[in-house]
This record gives C-alpha cells, structure tokens and sequence, in this order.
C-alpha cells in the first residue's frame, strides 16, 4: 500500500469522526431549541389560562 493511500484512508475516517461529532452536536442543538420553544408555548397557554380563571373571580 502506497503512503498516499493510507493517507487517503486516514482522512476519511477523520472526516466521518469529526461529522459525526458534528451532526451529534448540531442534533443536540435543534432539539434543545425545539423544547425550548415547546416550553414557550405551554408557559403561554398556561398563563392565559390562569388569567381567564383569575379574571373571572373578580368579576364575582
């Protein structure tokens, strides 16, 4: 085997290890923004619930 070929080889497994890092962290990332927004709106929902319920016992 040629120098250049075992050169060749060990870029490539250095490009899929540091993809996958990559991909892992970018995955990571997504799905934190995306409960992050999740939470969002449930705080929302939540808290116009709570007001209609407040707002009502005021108006008794």
């Amino acid at each position: 085997m040629r120098k250049s070929t075992l050169w060749t080889i060990l870029g490539v497994v250095a490009a899929i290890v540091i993809a996958w890092i990559v991909v892992n962290i970018l995955f990571s990332l997504i799905a934190f923004v995306f409960r992050l927004v999740v939470v969002a709106v449930v705080a929302v929902v939540v808290f116009v619930i709570l007001r209609a319920v407040f707002a009502r016992r005021d108006v008794d």
